[in-house]
């Protein structure tokens, strides 16, 4: 039994040590790395003094980070729930249709997540261009009959790129939910149906509870990948006043690549990684607490 044990764990090590050697040279000791250097006033390369807890002395007291920080706030308030809800929405009726309608109809949806963010970005600057941009059709209306530059006029842009990033990745979230929704068996909205009981009563009592696994697990996804938002903010911002929209991502890129503080920036990315953990892991918590209940 001793020998079998020990060709278990054995087994057990080999399959295993690839993954734990992987992770750990490329996330565990590159994250210590960065701690460590969070501590110096090193530049973005080379090394650097110890200066213990200046640099988060100075990061938390910096308008820019506060900026930044209010900002990735308010795209994640715009962009996580909203994305969960809609995508909810239409996989709920894409599950409706049959055979090739399906396919097709998914397709369509599914197809704006796998295009790179360039082809994004290119693709609604054009659509919101203020000369010839489709969008204007609806935005003159909102601004005397005159057109409006959504992502020249501050108020306008954060909601705006989010539009685009919902539009962009919900996606991956129909699919998530569709897949979720295919588990349900239809004999309970039968029997439901025998009962009198109503499409938003079978949603509420069947479909809702049923899919809540899904649901957090699509709300964690988001809230981790909106709070590192970067590229459609930096893309929609070039030529505008970048510090006005910056989020904290950006933020980390401006004082490591723009101003040659490395250490300073790292700083800056232990906060958020710091943020993105314990915003994630309660918010999921929370949520499967309450559909335990």
């Amino acid at each position: 039994m001793l020998r079998d044990k020990r060709q278990e764990y054995l087994t057990a090590l080999i399959l295993v040590g690839p993954f734990v050697l992987i992770y750990g040279v490329l996330f565990v000791w590159p994250t210590i790395q960065m701690v460590m250097l969070s501590f110096t006033d090193a530049p973005l390369i080379g090394p650097g003094e110890w200066v213990a807890w200046e640099n988060y002395v100075k990061i938390l007291g910096h308008r820019l980070f506060h900026s930044a920080f209010w900002n990735t706030a308010y795209f994640v308030l715009l962009t996580v729930i909203p994305n969960t809800l809609v995508s909810l929405l239409i996989a709920m009726a894409v599950n409706r249709l049959d055979g090739w309608k399906q396919g097709l109809v998914l397709a369509c949806f599914f197809l704006p997540y796998i295009l790179p963010v360039s082809v994004v970005f290119l693709t609604w600057n054009w659509i919101i261009d203020v000369q010839y941009g489709l969008a204007q059709v609806f935005v003159r209306p909102f601004n005397g009959g005159e057109p409006m530059s959504l992502t020249r006029t501050i108020p306008a842009f954060m909601p705006t790129v989010a539009f685009v990033t919902i539009w962009w990745t919900m996606g991956f979230n129909i699919l998530l939910f569709i897949a979720g929704l295919r588990t349900i068996s239809p004999e309970i909205y039968e029997a439901a149906s025998l009962d009198s009981a109503g499409r938003w009563r079978q949603f509420s009592r069947i479909t809702w509870p049923l899919i809540w696994p899904i649901t957090v697990l699509v709300l964690t996804i988001q809230l981790i990948a909106q709070l590192k938002i970067f590229d459609q903010v930096y893309l929609f911002s070039i030529g505008g006043r970048q510090d006005a929209t910056i989020t904290l991502v950006q933020y980390i890129y401006k004082l490591a690549f723009q101003q040659n503080r490395g250490g300073e920036a790292a700083t800056a990315a232990v906060l958020l990684f710091a943020m993105i953990v314990v915003l994630s892991v309660l918010q999921y918590q929370l949520l499967r607490a309450r559909g335990e209940k």
